[in-house]
């Protein structure tokens, strides 16, 4: 298996892998730093390991989830192994403050949390030895050690777009493909060098090479299927899965132009059940009161730097309509960005270099500050702190027409920010919307607790590398 489901959520096993062999090599970096610093005899550390124990812990485990927060195991892929490894620099010399922090709540519990010396080569130490930890994973890793070998059924429209969407650096991850077997009388659009003429049939073919997956990926099944050459497969322990649900695993968004009202009906997810609902709603309370705390110094400045570039009558906060749970239309709140007519003439997208923005205003949408006023959004219940982006009425209903399921993002609460937020830069026209929906669809459809601390964790990395804002 290439991929882990937690709670519904697909997370790449490698990256698990990764995390936890982070985890064990920053709590053995401490372990270490503590030992030289203060024992020095290997029977003497060991007689007292029950007292450095939960500073280990906590040290191991608060950097882990900065490292989470800062996106450093994914950007190996698109950044390679040096951005990894500065993204790792920063994320422990961020996590140093928050050891102090437990120090000072936890004392004694925690002691040798209280050294800035011991953090300090502790932190080095850490640095350096995840550095030679991961060069010898990834070099495993490098060997497709983690990845199934998968045999697409279908050379058509359908598979040819899941090859395009799926064969990119950033999505192949979980798996090698040996290539596409078009099915009698299709149409094929896959290129010719990736297709597979069997000679035989599917299941001479799996004895014959180490596919460990067949993806059904056919335009039109009412032509039929090879079902007993399938059921042979599946005999052999090899996992049959439909096109659309292996698409939603490896790229972690929904493919609109694979999926039907009865793949929505009959596929899992969609459920929420009661607890969830009042855990959901406790995290919203919880994050954006602690949120509101730790800003409300720069909601004032910011409210001072727009009265001070557009005069003392300008309005501060912009309040606009927006879209919401059952289509019902609330008033959202922002911290407003641009010249005060700047709709004189009607809603229209925001756009690059947009003459309507104001220099304040520009800087704070790069850095998010304007979307700061939607705590209280969240906090009266119009919003969640987790969601898909809330559209204008306007716009909604010129999507709702032109975008097969557009409407079925307004089944949850929007969000401050949501998982299409974190995957997807902003969206400016109707095919990066549809791109957005993709992942908005995943959000809603595999919805939990876990997912929603994961996107309030890693929404740290968009804030601080701008990703997304406009």
């Amino acid at each position: 298996m290439a991929h882990v489901r937690l709670f519904r959520h697909y997370i790449h096993l490698p990256f698990v892998i990764l995390g936890l062999i982070d985890l064990i090599v920053m709590g053995l970096a401490f372990a270490l730093a503590v030992f030289f610093r203060f024992f020095g005899e290997l029977e003497f550390f060991l007689d007292n390991l029950v007292f450095v124990l939960p500073s280990i812990t906590i040290f191991a485990l608060f950097n882990l989830i900065v490292m989470i927060a800062l996106g450093v195991h994914q950007s190996r892929v698109e950044e390679g192994m040096s951005g990894m490894m500065l993204r790792t620099i920063m994320a422990m010399i961020l996590a140093i403050p928050l050891h102090g922090f437990a120090y000072f709540v936890a004392d004694d519990w925690l002691w040798y949390l209280g050294s800035f010396g011991l953090l300090t080569s502790a932190t080095v130490l850490g640095i350096f030895s995840l550095g030679i930890a991961r060069v010898v994973f990834f070099a495993v890793v490098g060997k497709d050690r983690f990845k199934r070998r998968v045999l697409v059924l279908g050379a058509g429209r359908r598979a040819k777009q899941m090859f395009e969407d799926l064969t990119t650096p950033f999505n192949r991850k979980g798996f090698s493909l040996d290539g596409f077997v078009p099915m009698p009388d299709d149409t094929v659009e896959v290129d010719e060098q990736y297709l597979i003429n069997l000679p035989t049939s599917l299941h001479d073919y799996v004895l014959r090479h180490p596919v460990r997956e067949i993806v059904v990926a056919v335009d039109d099944r009412r032509r039929g299927l090879p079902m007993e050459d399938l059921l042979e497969c599946k005999m052999e322990g090899v996992h049959i899965i439909d096109g659309a649900n292996f698409y939603e695993r490896e790229s972690r968004k929904v493919a609109l132009e694979m999926i039907t009202r009865g793949w929505l009906v009959f596929s899992d997810g969609f459920t929420v059940s009661s607890v969830y609902g009042v855990g959901k709603r406790a995290l919203d309370v919880l994050a954006s009161g602690t949120l509101l705390l730790a800003t409300f110094p720069i909601m004032i400045l910011t409210a001072i730097a727009i009265k001070l570039e557009d005069g003392l009558k300008a309005p501060v906060i912009y309040s606009q309509e927006r879209v919401g749970l059952n289509n019902q239309v609330f008033k959202v709140h922002k911290f407003r960005s641009m010249i005060t007519d700047a709709e004189k003439n009607g809603a229209v997208w925001a756009r690059k270099n947009d003459t309507r923005v104001t220099r304040v205003g520009e800087f704070i949408r790069k850095v998010r500050i304007d979307e700061l006023p939607q705590i209280f959004n969240v906090l009266n219940g119009t919003m969640a702190f987790v969601g898909p982006r809330p559209e204008r009425p306007v716009f909604v209903e010129q999507l709702s027409e032109k975008i097969p399921f557009y409407a079925e993002r307004h089944r949850v609460k929007p969000g401050l920010t949501g998982w299409a937020q974190l995957c997807f830069a902003y969206a400016d026209n109707e095919e990066d919307t549809r791109e957005k929906l993709r992942y908005d669809l995943y959000y809603i459809k595999n919805q939990s607790l876990l997912l929603d601390l994961l996107i309030i964790i890693q929404t740290v990395e968009v804030v601080l590398f701008k990703k997304g804002s406009r």
